[in-house]
């Protein structure tokens, strides 16, 4: 049911890059599909410097349904960007996410992520959140909002900023982020 399109919607982070780059970030739109092992592909496209970038990662199960884990590859070569038609924005150098749909863990080349499934009605929204540990022992956490369409309902925002709430997010690390 978690399968098809989604749009990364809302994000929260304690990342200084997350804090730095917010203002000029803007809907991605993600795939997840089945993979062999029973985890998840997620193909990502956003916005890079006026060209879209795809790109995908691939969550394991990690425990119960709902939880799994990525590492985030090494580098990302040319071969792996995808330009075409804007559908996407933001200027996240890559890996997750999701964090699922949304690319924010880049500088942590071959780390390894947890995303939990929160809370999801699969056909309107899912909450993610996303922990890791960044460089030198630096926890990362990230809260992510998926809908099914680019402009969710004020009611499933206010869902979010609970959510990202109560893990600790502030105001003013919850973003809502535009359409392209």
């Amino acid at each position: 049911q978690f399968l098809g399109r989604w749009f990364t919607s809302g994000l929260a982070s304690n990342s200084s890059w997350f804090r730095e780059k917010k203002k000029v970030l803007s809907v991605c739109v993600s795939v997840v599909a089945p993979s062999a092992d029973g985890g998840l592909n997620l193909t990502s496209t956003f916005l890079r410097k006026e060209q879209c970038e795809t790109r995908s990662m691939l969550l394991r199960p990690a425990g119960p349904p709902g939880c799994y884990s990525y590492t985030s590859p090494r580098e990302w070569g040319p071969s792996r960007d995808t330009p075409g038609p804007a559908l996407g924005r933001g200027d996240p150098p890559a890996p997750a996410v999701h964090e699922a749909g949304w690319w924010p863990l880049h500088r942590d080349w071959g780390s390894t992520h947890d995303v939990w499934v929160a809370m999801t009605d699969y056909d309107e929204y899912a909450l993610l959140y996303t922990t890791g540990t960044k460089g030198l022992g630096q926890d990362f956490h990230m809260a992510t909002l998926y809908s099914r369409t680019q402009t969710p309902r004020a009611e499933i925002k206010e869902k979010f900023t609970t959510f990202a709430k109560t893990q600790g997010f502030t105001e003013d690390a919850i973003v809502f982020l535009p359409q392209t």
